[in-house]
């Protein structure tokens, strides 16, 4: 069998796994909430949807989960990140942004060094997995910047990094053929 069978076999199968978690939790999330926590508790499962119901906040029958879930989301954030905000807004925006790129960028060194260290990673694949794990790590992190503006912004800037090099290796072996063949 062919690698290029293999590999649009293997990438179907992801594609369907991935269309399979997507209804899924399109389900999950259509389901009423105060029935399926009910049935947990009568089961005495060990994962029950208490931690989603928000305080303060009365769920009757009608509610999905989906809606318990979002109330969760829209409630203010904690003491840290209020301080931190009110914090950031005393700051200049170009000293803000030259703060999240400092800190965009020790998480990348601190990747970066763990993976020279402890793997055998050439120094340009793994700035690209630090640049990328960097990035995520910053995604998730409070920052001074109000907003996922930046924060996608430190993620996509690896990935394309990490396309671009995919593509410019796929031309590379695609030009090595067609000269092979000349």
């Amino acid at each position: 069998m062919k690698t290029g069978a293999l590999q649009l076999i293997l990438l179907l199968s992801l594609a369907c796994f991935c269309a399979g978690g997507y209804f899924l939790g399109k389900h999950l999330l259509h389901l009423p909430f105060r029935a399926s926590n009910d049935a947990l508790h009568q089961e005495r499962a060990p994962f029950t949807l208490d931690f989603l119901i928000p305080g303060g906040v009365y769920v009757d029958d009608k509610v999905t989960i989906g809606d318990v879930l979002q109330m969760k989301l829209k409630k203010t954030s904690g003491p840290f990140e209020k301080l931190l905000r009110a914090v950031s807004d005393q700051i200049p925006p170009t000293y803000r942004y030259l703060g999240d790129s400092l800190l965009f960028f020790l998480w990348t060194l601190c990747f970066l060094t763990f993976l020279r260290v402890f793997t055998f990673t050439g120094y340009a694949r793994a700035l690209r997995i630090s640049l990328l794990l960097g990035g995520l790590s910053y995604f998730f992190m409070p920052d001074l910047s109000p907003g996922r503006g930046d924060d996608i912004v430190f993620v996509l800037f690896p990935v394309l990094i990490i396309l671009a090099r995919f593509y410019l290796i796929r031309r590379k072996k695609v030009r090595e053929r067609i000269f092979k063949k000349a």
